[in-house]
């Protein structure tokens, strides 16, 4: 893990179109901005852990509608 010191309207670069901004610093919170190609999915670690957990819940039970079978 790369480790950097950021003030206020500092940025980060990551392979040349992605820039990570600080914003503000307040007490134990730092508040970001991302400014990433539409493309690059950009989520929060939490946020991210339930959309795969949903997928991986989806993949072990799919629904009849969802596996192609007709109803008539």
């Amino acid at each position: 893990m790369l480790v950097l010191s950021r003030k206020r309207n500092e940025s980060v670069i990551i392979s040349d179109n992605i820039v990570v901004t600080v914003i503000d610093v307040r007490g134990d919170k730092v508040r970001i901005g991302i400014e990433a190609p539409q493309d690059v999915s950009v989520h929060r670690q939490e946020v991210l852990e339930a959309i795969l957990r949903e997928k991986l819940k989806f993949s072990e039970n799919p629904s009849e509608e969802s596996s192609g079978s007709v109803v008539n």
